[in-house]
């Protein structure tokens, strides 16, 4: 079988090695020393200055919007995974979908002007796959709207765009560490920002909004994570360049093997590095993407349609909006099987296969 995608593990004895100190110490959760150690070993390999280990990447989101007082609406991408809009709503905001750039299948900078009402209060986009989002132009028209800017940074882990890390654009950026992720600590997320203050909020935010054992300095929730996350976290931290680099291996072995194929990748942002988190393609037609997805899974090869169905038409708490490119793409894009372990001689077999149907 092979799966779409399968969790990076490091050594056993990598990862044996913390709990050997957690079992010592008894501290399991509360931001222990391993959560802390995280922090300071992600902020130096990313080159970043602010950062806390959350739950995950969802809570990350809820507590982005929290932090900073966000209400009303906010313009965000119907080409995503769920959490980034479940996470407005949870907040009690309106979503307001954009559609998104056919080339990069981000949303579509240039179309969030005409959405913006005095009702708007900030701009969540994706970088979705992990390729960056129109930064530059996205904080112009927030600058020119005094908006604020949140970016679902989820699969972007090590991506720079201009030479520095995409995680620096924005108010607040997220990223998740779910163990699908080609950096992980099982269950895990990380939220940015370049400002002090707000770190702080975020910091008692996390943390219930204690300030200190009998006083609150905000309105909090549980947003922290254990011990044995950290250790995974840490464990799995010095293998990411191996595991980027093994990715792109197999990245550019498909590309090559499906250079005939009916289907484009997206378009990658110009001053962005790639960090070959998912290998998506938009095929020429939905019934070649479905013959394909059978064809494959009767050799139990098995695919993901990500993104789809559009968030803007599915999703049964929000109006039904349709937006036409969205909803094209969302029909034929696919994302075919990548991870560490993935052999190029199988990456070989599911193009051979995809050729097939589509010769056929």
């Amino acid at each position: 079988m092979i799966p779409v995608t399968k969790p990076f593990l490091p050594p056993k004895e990598d990862y044996d090695k913390f709990l050997y100190g957690i079992w010592k110490r008894q501290w399991l959760t509360n931001m222990g020393p391993l959560a802390s150690e995280l922090e300071l070993e992600i902020k130096d390999f990313l080159k970043v200055k602010h950062l806390l280990f959350v739950t995950n990447g969802t809570v990350a989101l809820q507590m982005a919007i929290k932090a900073l007082g966000l209400k009303g609406d906010i313009i965000t991408t119907p080409f995503s995974f769920i959490a980034t809009t479940s996470a407005i709503v949870w907040e009690g905001c309106n979503p307001i979908f954009v559609d998104i750039d056919r080339e990069n299948l981000n949303i579509d900078p240039y179309k969030i002007e005409a959405a913006i009402t005095e009702n708007t209060t900030a701009i969540l986009a994706t970088h979705v796959y992990g390729n960056p989002c129109n930064v530059e132009e996205i904080q112009k028209i927030a600058d020119k709207h005094n908006l604020k800017v949140i970016y679902d940074a989820a699969h972007a882990f090590g991506v720079k765009v201009n030479g520095k890390s995409v995680f620096d654009y924005g108010d607040i950026s997220i990223c998740s560490l779910h163990a699908t992720k080609l950096y992980h600590s099982g269950e895990g997320g990380l939220i940015f920002t370049k400002d002090p203050d707000l770190l702080k909020k975020l910091a008692y935010i996390r943390n219930f909004g204690f300030d200190g054992p009998e006083a609150f300095a905000e309105l909090g929730i549980n947003g922290k994570n254990s011990e044995f996350h950290a250790a995974m976290g840490l464990a799995n931290l010095p293998y990411v360049p191996e595991i980027i680099e093994k990715r792109r291996l197999l990245t550019e072995r498909y590309n090559e093997k499906l250079k005939n194929f009916k289907g484009v990748r997206p378009l990658w942002h110009t001053g962005g590095t790639n960090n070959y988190a998912y290998y998506p393609i938009v095929l020429e037609s939905e019934e070649l993407l479905v013959e394909v997805q059978e064809t494959l899974k009767k050799k139990e090869i098995f695919v993901r349609r990500y993104f789809y169905p559009s968030l803007a038409t599915t999703v049964p708490y929000l109006p039904n909006t349709p937006l036409k490119i969205t909803d094209d793409v969302a029909k034929r894009v696919l994302c075919l099987p990548l991870y560490f372990d993935l052999d190029l001689l199988e990456v070989d077999l599911i193009c051979r296969l995809m050729l097939r149907v589509q010769n056929n």
